[in-house]
């Protein structure tokens, strides 16, 4: 199975036929957020890349542009990013944001509640972030 780049285009686009592969299939997410994400040192890019991250309609969806309103705004570097969404590790996400190398704007509970689900709770979900983590170099 060929593999791309975290967030490149190629990875999005593969990101995107798995997510609608699982659409419907996966628990709904019951805390609802918006949320911009900014994320910078690109390794195959001098441009960060704007992003969001939507769970409002119950499944999580990562897209790219920033949302016109939103709960709040993340700032990270695509490493944390990269350890954190495909990864799995909120460790990384916790150390990150106490090194400063996480910045957060706005309502930081919603980021908590949203982090308090784990995925791996959901047997599709699990299946669906695997599939994610395998076309991910």
């Amino acid at each position: 199975m060929p593999s791309y780049p975290f967030l490149s285009d190629e990875w999005l686009d593969e990101a995107r036929k798995i997510r609608a592969e699982y659409e419907g299939k996966t628990a709904p997410i019951v805390h609802s957020v918006k949320m911009n994400l900014v994320v910078t040192s690109i390794p195959f890019s001098d441009d960060d890349i704007l992003a969001h991250v939507d769970t409002s309609t119950g499944e999580l969806i990562l897209e790219e542009g920033h949302l016109e309103s939103q709960d709040l705004k993340v700032t990270v570097d695509w490493e944390t990013a990269k350890a954190i969404l495909i990864e799995g590790n909120p460790q990384v996400g916790m150390q990150a944001f106490m090194a400063g190398k996480v910045r957060v704007e706005g309502d930081m509970a919603k980021l908590m509640a949203l982090q308090a689900t784990p995925a791996a709770a959901d047997p599709s979900a699990a299946e669906m972030a695997a599939r994610l983590r395998d076309i991910t170099e």
